[in-house]
């Protein structure tokens, strides 16, 4: 008998280190060659670690959440006879990079964009939203099939009288806590048996680990200020309405397109709204292009796929890019360019409502743009006539955050200022 130590492998990418999201095998368990052992995540992505031989494991490097660098023991596995130099050049290959269409790469999670909720989904701005096709999900288990799932979900589901048959599971068919939660959540916060579920503690790792310390970090290190402006969209509203009478094959506009056209169109006059700020180098680089990063939700949770160049299309361009970026994130093709490099970012609570929002600035851009609800309300407006009367109209708050290392209070509200101006005169937002 001899021990083999498996020693973290090489993901790829200069990535340094990664974080155990989850186990699959434990202290005692035989394993076969190619079984999976574990999930990694590094800030790339989600990877299944397999075993390169036969034996026993005796050893494990920490628990969940731990992140262990590259070439650092992995795990020790007691083999039959000695390792071959086969065995260490598989080890070192052992690191499968993830599927796209069963593992959401998470090139870039900077941001939660409300303190008051984390379902933020850029597409909701339309207040009466064509449904997006969805992802087609792994069918849940039948009654009397085996579950696939870990021994702890299985003694986490068994706590909650949960039957795994009837929880919807990832894509590759294994239930994982995420899904326990999802189920909870979709069924009042109790289990199948009607009886109310048990206090537990919840181990902050992987996906959502990575967006609580890029929002402590964003929080941390930018001075926050919020500003907030009601603006009349009804005759915006009217004029959407009109471009979709005559779309055709062309995607449904929402809301989002127009209130990015008048982002684009403004910050030529403003360059310190779309810029990206180095504080360690104290350079601030104020980009030419706008890259509109656009918060969506999604299983996998906050996503920011972004739309390159977002000031040279048009509406419908706007809308067809939006469209296939949020599929994209939301089934998990999206590559790792498309969710990386935005220079300013929209997000949107949608029909969630909210009278205004706080932002949290995804760093390091220097602005974030918030939409909140359309509600319609009586207001005095003048008529051609000159004479005052009270119209049902539609409104609707925009919000700003800024760094105010770099945008100055001014600033910030001359911008939604001007463009207020052009949300409340639509027809500017189509002329040259």
């Amino acid at each position: 008998m001899a021990k083999f130590t498996f020693n973290m492998p090489d993901v790829g990418e200069g990535v340094a280190e990664a974080e155990v999201v989850e186990w699959h095998v434990k202290v005692g368990d035989t394993v076969e060659e190619d079984q999976h052992l574990v999930d990694v995540m590094t800030d790339k992505a989600t990877i299944d670690i397999e075993s390169p031989v036969d034996g026993k494991v005796i050893e494990v490097a920490g628990e969940v959440g731990d992140t262990i660098a590259v070439g650092a023991m992995l795990l020790v596995i007691e083999v039959e006879g000695e390792v071959s130099g086969e065995v260490e050049e598989k080890a070192a290959e052992a690191a499968i990079p993830p599927d796209p269409k069963s593992k959401q790469v998470e090139e870039r999670i900077e941001v939660e964009t409300s303190d008051a909720s984390d379902a933020n989904d850029a597409l909701a701005a339309d207040p009466d939203p064509e449904p997006l096709p969805e992802p087609t999900p792994a069918p849940a288990p039948q009654a009397g099939a085996k579950v696939l799932a870990s021994p702890a979900v299985r003694a986490r589901a068994n706590d909650l009288a949960i039957d795994l048959a009837e929880v919807k599971p990832a894509a590759d068919g294994r239930v994982r806590h995420a899904d326990l939660d999802a189920f909870l959540s979709y069924n009042g916060g109790f289990a199948a048996s009607g009886r109310a579920r048990s206090d537990e503690e919840i181990k902050v790792i992987g996906l959502r680990k990575r967006i609580a310390q890029n929002m402590a970090a964003s929080k941390r290190n930018i001075p926050h200020f919020s500003y907030v402006e009601e603006c009349d969209v009804t005759d915006l509203e009217r004029m959407r309405a009109q471009l979709n009478e005559g779309k055709g094959d062309r995607p449904k506009l929402t809301m989002l397109p127009l209130l990015i056209a008048a982002i684009t169109k403004l910050v030529p006059d403003y360059p310190m709204i779309n810029a990206r700020y180095d504080d360690e180098a104290n350079v601030v680089t104020r980009h030419g292009a706008v890259h509109l990063g656009m918060a969506a939700q999604t299983d996998n949770g906050l996503m920011v796929p972004v739309i390159r160049e977002a000031q040279a299309k048009n509406l419908w361009q706007l809308a067809r890019e939006i469209q296939r970026l949020a599929e994209a994130a939301r089934d998990g093709s999206a590559k790792s360019e498309e969710l990386s490099g935005s220079t300013l970012t929209i997000t949107s609570l949608g029909p969630l409502g909210g009278v205004a929002t706080t932002p949290v600035i995804n760093r390091p851009e220097v602005a974030i743009i918030g939409p909140n609800r359309i509600i319609e309300r009586p207001m005095f407006v003048m008529g051609a006539d000159g004479q005052e009367r009270i119209e049902k109209r539609k409104l609707m708050n925009i919000s700003i955050s800024c760094d105010h290392r770099v945008v100055d209070g001014y600033d910030a509200a001359s911008f939604i200022q001007d463009m207020k101006k052009l949300i409340e005169a639509p027809a500017r937002l189509l002329a040259d």
